[in-house]
């Protein structure tokens, strides 16, 4: 159940991210804050969603041991 939780909230951080990065961007006036805020919560959601695929990338061979050990 964490690892959904985790990867819900780390696809939102992305969204979000890219969200206010598309709306600055296609604005006339261009808000810096906005710009730099959409930019952390990008990188803060793709690093947080890297870092749990690397830790659970083996995961489905340990799935397969336990069901051929049964």
């Amino acid at each position: 159940m964490k690892k959904i939780n985790s990867q819900v909230l780390n696809t939102f951080f992305i969204i979000l991210g890219g969200a206010m990065l598309l709306f600055e961007i296609s604005g006339d006036e261009k808000n810096v804050y906005i710009l730099i805020i959409g930019i952390i919560l990008l990188m803060f959601g793709l690093y947080r969603a890297t870092n749990h695929w690397v830790y659970t990338k083996d995961d489905h061979k340990q799935e397969n041991e336990s069901d051929e050990n049964v």
